[in-house]
């Protein structure tokens, strides 16, 4: 099988993954680029891309441009003479860049597009409820996920699985995925399609801080799956107040009933052995949480740390 020459452009650990199956399989991984090296956390330590540690370590050629447009960084990249650039988790490329390579510059998309286009499609599918999802690789054009389609494959999403998990199922599957694409590519096996015109595509817009609150008015099932799917990251949260201060609570996951009652949505109900929160519909108990300051901790490690309980409320 025709071997092909690869400039990889990614990332996190969503993007390493790739790059390993890459590096691993026949194709030839020419060069990388990613982020800039940038201090983070206690004692601002200079941190590493995973994608630059794995390259690095594997003695593959390191790029990274603060501008994707800069002319040196450019032409050493013709110099490479890549058939192909593969791009995971990564940033907007101008068009410069991405009509570089003889055969194109395809994409890595956690998503069945045109469905959950954008940053966080992973976890949007499990904030909706979704029992599927999967991951599409596509060639980039100047529009956001919106190229012609090479390879798609679903996946599974399963009873109560959070973002987290997905999002590591969805990296194996997809690295694979990838390989395939470049295979298809090199033996001209793969047909590009256009993607389906779907008249309100699902969304998947970058999540901020303020879209993280849990809206305890919603009914159980909303509830849960919210959390699922904010759940360990950005982590979906709601404000606790201690007597008369008002602290930040992270909750990572629990379990709900439906139940019919006659409390205020979003009353608390707290005891050393009981935690639980009226919805619209029923109740909510939280499991895994983490109060601002405090380590992520059990539900009964939790209340274990406090003594006065009527002080305690949402």
């Amino acid at each position: 099988m025709k071997s092909l020459k690869v400039v990889f452009l990614g990332t996190p650990e969503f993007a390493k993954t790739s790059l390993e199956a890459i590096h691993q399989s026949h194709h030839e991984v020419v060069g990388v680029v990613t982020v800039a090296d940038k201090a983070s956390g206690r004692g601002q330590k200079i941190h590493q891309s995973p994608v630059k540690v794995y390259a690095s370590e594997h003695h593959i050629p390191v790029f990274q441009p603060e501008k994707l447009r800069n002319p040196e960084f450019l032409e050493e990249l013709r110099k490479l003479d890549a058939d192909v650039f593969v791009v995971v988790a990564f940033r907007m490329m101008p068009k410069i860049l991405f009509e570089m390579p003889k055969m194109g510059t395809f994409n890595l998309h956690a998503s069945l597009l045109p469905d959950y286009r954008g940053a966080a499609p992973i976890n949007y599918a499990v904030i909706n409820g979704e029992e599927r999802t999967g991951a599409t690789t596509f060639f980039i054009n100047e529009k956001i996920d919106e190229g012609n389609i090479l390879l798609q494959e679903e996946l599974e999403i399963l009873p109560d699985e959070n973002a987290g998990s997905l999002h590591d199922r969805l990296m194996v599957m997809g690295s694979k995925l990838v390989v395939k694409t470049l295979d298809g590519l090199a033996e001209n096996a793969i047909e590009e399609k256009p993607q389906p015109q779907v008249e309100h595509p699902k969304n998947a817009y970058k999540i901020f801080k303020e879209d993280t609150r849990i809206n305890w008015e919603a009914p159980s099932k909303t509830i849960h799956q919210f959390i699922l799917g904010m759940s360990p990251y950005p982590a979906a949260f709601t404000i606790l107040k201690i007597a008369e201060e008002e602290k930040g609570l992270k909750i990572f996951g629990g379990k709900f009933e439906i139940s019919n009652h006659e409390k205020p949505a979003g009353t608390l109900d707290i005891s050393k052995n009981e935690f639980k929160i009226y919805t619209e519909d029923g109740v909510y108990f939280p499991q895994e949480l983490q109060l601002e300051g405090k380590k992520r901790m059990t539900v009964k490690d939790f209340l274990n740390g406090f003594r006065n309980f009527d002080e305690i409320s949402l």
